[in-house]
């Protein structure tokens, strides 16, 4: 490696630190408990847009989760997989016990048809063949299930199949639950998939399609439902993720074990409306009082009552030298919005004349292969970004 490739991977660096700045995840500002409860054996509530847990009960206890693993799953075949791509049901997925679509062996299905089946039927032997299909083999798919969790954070979570079906070592948490479906509702194909009520793909063996209807009862009770998962065994018993939009909010509840999901489920999402509206706290562009500064991006929040009042914004500025003020993009600093003492978000701000688009042409082009229609719009995913387009321009200069 030569000194000029040295020193470019150096400056790179340097950016990538400066972004980080306006970027790094930040600690989890819990809503105090009200007194809502449930008939659950442990719960979670999450906004979706800001990841802020609005109510958690036993939330990081390990349990059982039956097909909520599906979430995982799915999440992780759409990231990883093509698409359009042909799955062929081998002897592993045929037949498998559980929840199934009744696929024939040696049948095949597009992928993304297959996800369908996965989360509005639940099927077991869909989420064994979409395993091998995208993993190589049903324990590659897990490798990656689990790659996925820690680079999310989930701490009280780990995977031993891709379906749900008991087994040793294969749990999750409430509130691992709930974080985990956040991030997958900023997928806009995960998305899609599971607000979907009917749906219907080509069978090969009979002269009707497959329809299948959601399982999800939610969709249909709820007003303003829009995902997520049900599932059962009868050692984890009922568990459900449900998601809900309203007044531009989305959000997000969990419940696990728990024999009165639907009504528990309308009452959390009811109170997470009424208790914790999103509110937009800065706006993209708007100018920032006694500096020629303007924010990068817009920054909303779920704001109990009489938050905002407590709410302190900071503006942290960057040092500047003379390789910063040649490489920073023209972002200046950050934003940082602090609730009770604790960071709740950081947003960039740069020169008006150097306002980034919204999605940077250099997120597009180095956005997950797998995932075209994905955007980098949080920080794991642009994190994920920088470090690919950082390793591949270091192997290049070799």
């Amino acid at each position: 490696m030569n000194m000029k490739t040295s020193n470019l991977k150096v400056l790179l660096v340097l950016i990538l630190c400066a972004l980080l700045l306006c970027a790094a995840p930040q600690p989890l500002v819990r809503a105090e408990n009200s007194t809502i409860t449930t008939h659950a054996r442990a719960a979670a509530l999450i906004d979706v847009a800001s990841g802020r847990l609005l109510y958690s009960s036993r939330g990081d206890e390990p349990m059982l989760i039956a097909s909520l693993t599906k979430i995982m799953t799915a999440l992780v075949a759409i990231e990883n997989g093509d698409l359009q791509s042909k799955v062929k049901v081998g002897k592993n997925a045929f037949a498998k016990e559980g929840s199934s679509l009744f696929l024939k062996q040696g049948e095949e299905m597009r992928l993304e048809d297959m996800l369908y089946g996965l989360m509005l039927r639940s099927g077991n032997d869909a989420a064994t063949a979409i395993a091998e299909h995208v993993g190589g083999s049903e324990e590659g798919f897990v490798y990656l299930m689990n790659a996925k969790a820690e680079e999310l954070g989930l701490q009280h979570t780990h995977f031993a199949n891709p379906h749900g079906l008991d087994a040793e070592g294969h749990y999750s948490s409430a509130n691992d639950l709930a974080v985990l479906t956040a991030y997958a509702m900023h997928n806009p194909v995960f998305k899609r998939i599971v607000k979907t009520q009917v749906k219907t793909a080509d069978n090969p063996y009979e002269p009707w399609d497959y329809k299948w209807l959601n399982k999800n009862k939610m969709l249909r009770l709820y007003e303003g439902a829009d995902g997520v998962k049900t599932g059962y065994t009868k050692k984890a018993l009922r568990c459900l993720v449900s998601s809900a939009t309203r007044d531009g909010q989305q959000l997000v509840a969990v419940t696990l074990n728990d024999g009165n999901d639907w009504n528990d489920h309308a009452a959390l999402l009811d109170y997470g409306f009424n208790h914790y509206p999103l509110k937009t706290l800065i706006k993209r562009g708007e100018g920032i009082s006694g500096y020629s500064f303007v924010p990068g991006r817009t920054f909303a929040y779920p704001l109990g009552q009489g938050e905002q009042a407590r709410l302190v914004t900071k503006l942290e500025l960057i040092r500047e030298n003379k390789n910063t003020r040649r490489s920073s993009f023209g972002i200046k600093g950050a934003l940082v919005l602090q609730l009770g003492g604790k960071e709740i978000g950081r947003v960039p701000v740069y020169m008006p004349d150097r306002l980034p688009p919204e999605q940077s042409p250099y997120e597009k082009r180095f956005q997950h292969a797998g995932a075209a229609a994905y955007p980098a719009d949080n920080w794991l995913q642009a994190l994920g970004s920088a470090l690919r387009a950082l390793f591949q321009i270091g192997a290049t200069g070799k």
